[in-house]
This record gives C-alpha cells, sequence and structure tokens, in this order.
C-alpha cells in the first residue's frame, strides 16, 4: 500500500482523532501532515498490513504527544485516555496496564500514567502540572508492589 492509498483511506479519520484532542484546525493540520510524514518513512516498516489502520492511529497519538512536549502544555488525562474504538482485537501489556489504572486512587494513577503510558522519565513526572505528586517514584513504587502482591 502506498502513502497515497493510505491517505485516502485514513486520513479523515485521523482528522477526527487530531482534532478532538488539541481542538484547533491549524495545529491539526500541522499534526496531521507531521504524522504523514512519518507513515510515508516508516510504512514499509509495517509488518503486518491488518494492523495499518491501528498503526496510523498509534503514529498520530505520537504526533500528539510529540506537540505537547514540543510547547510544554498539559493536557486533561481523562481526555487523552479515551481510545477511538477499532475493528480489530489487538491486546497489549498497555492494555492491561491502562484497565488497572483506571481503579486507583489519582495519587497513584497519574504518575503511573505519565511514566510508563506516556513514556515521561519520573523526574520529568515530578516536575509535570498534572501529576500533583511530590514523589512520583514512591507511588509508582508502592503501586508496583500492590500489582506484585495481587498477582500472586
Amino acid at each position: 500500500m502506498t502513502t497515497q492509498q493510505v491517505w485516502t483511506s485514513y486520513s479523515d479519520d485521523l482528522k477526527r482523532f487530531i482534532l478532538s484532542k488539541v481542538k484547533d484546525d491549524a495545529i491539526t493540520d500541522d499534526i496531521l501532515q507531521n504524522t504523514f510524514i512519518k507513515i510515508h518513512t516508516k510504512l514499509h516498516t509495517l509488518k503486518d498490513i491488518t494492523k495499518l489502520k491501528a498503526w496510523c492511529f498509534t503514529v498520530s497519538r505520537n504526533s500528539i504527544l510529540d506537540y505537547w512536549k514540543a510547547t510544554n502544555q498539559t493536557f486533561e488525562i481523562a481526555n487523552f485516555e479515551a481510545e477511538t474504538t477499532l475493528e480489530e482485537d489487538v491486546h497489549t501489556e498497555k492494555d492491561c496496564l491502562r484497565g488497572i489504572l483506571q481503579g486507583l486512587p489519582k495519587k497513584y494513577r497519574d504518575p503511573i500514567f505519565l511514566s510508563d503510558i506516556k513514556g515521561l522519565k519520573q523526574q520529568e513526572v515530578a516536575n509535570n502540572k498534572i501529576s500533583n505528586s511530590t514523589c512520583p517514584q514512591t507511588h509508582c513504587a508502592r503501586f508496583y508492589g500492590l500489582l506484585w502482591l495481587c498477582t500472586k
């Protein structure tokens, strides 16, 4: 499949998804363009073409996060956790963690989300305004300790 075919098939869906997260048409167009640059340069690395749509949404989600990191913006975690419904039933480790996170108190949920799902370092989590946690390392350690006890 070519980039042009991907654009024809998914650009409208990706644009609506990006717009739902950033709420600005000009920024949405910029992020969509960056997304398709990444898709164009990395399309050959996709091993299973049946997962193309999910992969495109992952690329766009990462482009949104890159934009927020570049502009030092914060965002509402609850809004970003809402995933796009895909027809494929793909299950990953992050899906499991996301389900567990939803049942946690906010003081544990935010540091874990920012470090394990968003990929921030724990020092960045401590400096982040979203996580009102003064000791994210302690909260992450407690969470993983509780998670370990639950699996026994």
